[in-house]
């Protein structure tokens, strides 16, 4: 380990274990999966990465951690990549943590990821008297960057941009969704993603996209009027997840689609000065919803959220979320406006920056509809 790796392993234990000390918690127990998306938070502080089923990092405030695995996942992943040097392998990691816990007396053991990820086999054997749900406080912790994760987001933004304008200059009618897709993923594992994407596309005819989120299928053919937005996430090689699209089409945009991409145009200039240190995710979810509710247009998933090592942190950047923002933290953003009659919407991602008097999208790429020969133009060598 390198010394700035080094440096930025110990901050990443001693901004937790404060975090810890501070809620009365004698030590921290954080959950991963295989589960794309769920598997940041063992590498953020162990630096091993899931191949296959669900491991455990058990950070004490006092002592050095420990990496927990399932016994049948002995030889699935590369342990010696990790940071941890005390490795356990037990046939049911939740009686081998039960134990630590009665035998350090430990009274309260704070644990990331029970609700989602710790399989139920786990979760029976704990000693539920001395543990306590700590989702939030790991997130909020770990939400503020250094500026080694800085260096880390950018890099995944510039694969991220990368993929989704492989996918424009690939288009042409006839052409499946899939095939699209499938360009996007070779751009994005060439460059270090392995496989830490996660891919769904929005579609409808007439230059209108349709409100549900879907999966590219290999039998949906494109064609020339069709609005394509592939949501496509990515994390790059040291595992900081980001968000980036842009909608595309051949043909000419609908009436409604066009009058959205007007409102979302200003949803993105207040997201600039609205998302800054000290707001709450509560006050940045109005103003930057404003646009959209003055057209009656609905909203659907939500606005945005908290993104790291792990794809969703807190907070939510939505109304029951009135947690403030801080200086670094990085937050991705996509509302999903849903016309009255549900037959048209538009969603597509920016990941920003937040600074002290405002944020930075980390894309520059300007926000507007993309004919995709126009980029296949721009973009050739």
């Amino acid at each position: 380990m390198d010394a700035r790796l080094a440096e930025e392993v110990d901050r990443r234990h001693r901004v937790v274990r404060e975090a810890a000390e501070r809620d009365g918690l004698d030590a921290v127990l954080v959950c991963a999966t295989e589960y794309t998306g769920f598997e940041g938070a063992m590498f953020y502080l162990s630096g091993f990465r899931i191949l296959h089923r669900y491991a455990y990092v058990l950070l004490p405030v006092e002592e050095p951690p420990t990496n927990i695995f399932p016994g049948e996942g002995r030889w699935v992943g590369d342990h010696s990549e990790g940071w941890v040097k005390d490795r356990a392998f037990a046939d049911t990691p939740g009686k081998w943590i039960a134990e630590r816990v009665r035998d350090r007396n430990w009274k309260r053991v704070g644990v990331y990821g029970m609700d989602l990820v710790m399989p139920v086999r786990d979760y029976v054997a704990l000693p539920h008297e001395k543990i306590v749900r700590w989702d939030e406080g790991f997130d909020l912790a770990r939400a503020v960057k250094s500026e080694y994760e800085l260096e880390s987001v950018r890099e995944s933004m510039r694969i991220n941009e990368a993929g989704v304008f492989a996918v424009m200059r690939a288009w042409e009618p006839g052409i499946t969704e899939a095939e699209l897709m499938a360009v996007a993923e070779r751009e994005f594992v060439s460059h270090g993603t392995r496989r830490l994407t996660m891919d769904m596309v929005l579609t409808g005819p007439a230059g209108a996209a349709l409100p549900e989120m879907r999966l590219p299928d290999e039998r949906r053919t494109v064609s020339e009027d069709d609005m394509l937005i592939y949501g496509l996430e990515v994390a790059g090689p040291a595992g900081h997840w980001v968000e980036f699209s842009r909608p595309m089409c051949g043909g000419e945009p609908s009436e409604e689609s066009r009058r959205m991409m007007d409102a979302y145009r200003e949803y993105h200039e207040i997201c600039r000065s609205a998302m800054r240190a000290g707001a709450t995710a509560r006050e940045v979810h109005r103003a930057v919803s404003k646009p959209f509710l003055d057209q009656g247009w609905k909203l659907g998933h939500v606005t945005g959220h908290s993104i790291g090592m792990t794809m969703i942190e807190h907070p939510r950047i939505g109304e029951a979320f009135d947690v403030e923002l801080r200086e670094n933290m990085v937050c991705s953003m996509h509302p999903h406006v849903i016309s009255a009659d549900e037959r048209t919407c538009l969603y597509f991602q920016d990941t920003w920056h937040v600074r002290g008097d405002g944020a930075e999208p980390l894309s520059q790429a300007p926000v507007e509809f993309y004919d995709p020969r126009t980029v296949r133009e721009q973009m050739r060598p």
